[in-house]
């Protein structure tokens, strides 16, 4: 399985440096077409979809100025409503009140998530382990797609994931039985270290945009500053063998979020003696998701995340400032607020199983696939493997443009069922506390916008570039992620 890809199509892009005959249009083999240089039509293709991208995404240089200033605010709001009043959404009731209201959040922000030295050097000390692991530790290759932009070279990638997640189990486990740092220090300094995350997150953004600006390796710039610094500048830096977008996609967010779990869990056991079943809910469903990013590392380098997104704020900012309010709230309440019927947890536990396996599944069909066409598949056991994560035969539209659409496995249904299935589980991250509160369902809500923006800037890249082909995909797979609905 695939770690959390958020964008691309269910395409293949064989090796771009060869001459390659393109024997069929379609999986059956009816229609013959012309040798054909593969390189002279990406490129072709490429050009194209340039040119009807030059407008600006996310409401241009305003939109993304407002998100940048407004999302971290949101952040600061979100965790005051959850900690301070009882999860309820709060605002000034009369325009007089506003100064007021506007102190009381200044001032819960002041005394509460003011970093401190403690955690910038906890945030700071859990970055550069995993940096440092990252560096070290043995790791499976993987050659990644043609990348257009650097002239269809394909890059390596040391997929060391999984030995730096196990690495770092036993290191926390080591580290807290042995009371040289108690786990339950992360919920307890929560704020402190969001505060700090989002630090990083600027930082982080900042370095990379200058140092891609300085050393000459910024590409597709719109001249517009903010804007540029929000979509990024750099497509690959690296620090020796780490790939930097790939390692903070993976290593940061998704085992933040875990401990942040565990922490949760933790806590909860030493306050009321048990860990209620929402909570171990949250510890399953973030163990899996980081399990899953690690276990199937290798097929990350045939995402659009790697293959085209380039590294700058949209991305680096929600690398390291994760959020996971539903956590947050259980281990700051009492669980009577939050209390379910055995019924209940069944459907939940069902419903979250049930869309992780749909979600490890078709990632790892598509991926697997890409790299069965490429040439560079090989099976790596990695626990666990599930049935149906690789595809026999599959079936496929031939592009003239020379790669290959999948329409099998999961993807013959829909044409993003990994957004169907991931979406799922961001819902069932805000039914875990069910109506207490509603700033749960909150990561949901964002989930979808975000995706729906992204379908509609993959199908229009896919649309370009494809021509009639994609028209032909569509009729064939009709849904784009929603069945039924959208």
């Amino acid at each position: 399985m695939a770690g959390k890809e958020t964008n691309g199509g269910p395409a293949f892009s064989p090796s771009l440096d060869e001459k390659t005959s393109l024997e069929n249009r379609a999986s059956n083999g009816t229609v013959a077409v012309p040798t054909i240089t593969v390189s002279a039509l990406a490129k072709k293709s490429t050009k194209n979809w340039t040119n009807i991208r030059r407008g600006y995404e996310f409401g241009g240089p305003v939109g993304v100025v407002a998100m940048m200033t407004l999302f971290p605010l949101l952040m600061y709001y979100l965790w005051i409503c959850l900690e301070f009043y009882d999860g309820r959404i709060v605002y000034p009731t009369s325009v007089d009140d506003v100064k007021s209201f506007l102190l009381r959040m200044i001032g819960h922000v002041r005394q509460h998530a003011t970093p401190t030295w403690y955690t910038f050097n906890l945030f700071s000390g859990f970055v550069a382990y995993q940096l440092g692991i990252a560096l070290i530790l043995p790791g499976y290759i993987q050659e990644g797609l043609p990348v257009p932009s650097l002239n269809y070279k394909t890059l390596k990638y040391n997929c060391n994931a999984l030995a730096c997640w196990y690495f770092t189990i036993a290191t926390v486990v080591v580290l807290h039985t042995t009371h040289l740092f108690r786990i339950t220090e992360i919920i307890d300094n929560f704020a402190r270290i969001m505060s700090v995350a989002m630090i990083y997150g600027w930082g982080v953004s900042i370095a990379t945009y200058v140092w891609a600006v300085s050393t000459g390796n910024a590409m597709r710039m719109s001249g517009n500053l903010p804007y540029d610094f929000f979509m990024g500048a750099a497509l690959n830096p690296r620090l020796g063998s780490v790939d930097l977008k790939m390692w903070a996609e993976v290593r940061i967010p998704w085992m933040l979020l875990f401990w942040i779990s565990v922490s949760g869990g933790v806590k909860q056991y030493e306050t009321y003696g048990y860990i209620t079943p929402n909570m171990a809910f949250m510890m399953l469903a973030t163990g899996l998701y980081i399990n899953a990013c690690c276990k199937g590392e290798e097929c990350i380098p045939q995402t659009w995340d790697m293959f085209h997104e380039k590294w700058g704020f949209m991305v680096i900012f929600w690398n390291f400032a994760t959020y996971c309010y539903s956590i947050i709230y259980m281990a700051t309440h009492d669980p009577s607020k939050y209390r379910f019927s055995t019924p209940t947890y069944v459907a939940l536990y069902t419903t979250l199983l049930t869309a992780y396996y749909i979600f490890d599944t078709s990632m790892a069909q598509k991926s697997r696939f890409r790299m069965q066409m490429q040439g560079s598949y090989q099976y790596r056991w990695t626990f666990p493997q599930l049935p149906w994560g690789t595809l026999k035969n599959p079936k496929y539209i031939q592009t003239a443009h020379g790669n290959r659409l999948l329409i099998s496995g999961w993807w013959a249904y829909l044409r993003k069922p990994n957004y169907t299935a991931d979406w799922t589980m961001s819902l069932t991250w805000g039914l875990v506390i069910g109506a207490a509160s509603p700033i749960p369902y909150f990561y949901s809500v964002f989930f979808i916008c975000v995706l729906i923006h992204r379908c509609g800037r993959d199908f229009e890249r896919c649309a370009a570039k494809y021509g009639d082909d994609w028209v032909e995909y569509c009729g064939i797979v009709k849904w784009r992620f929603i069945p039924y609905v959208y």
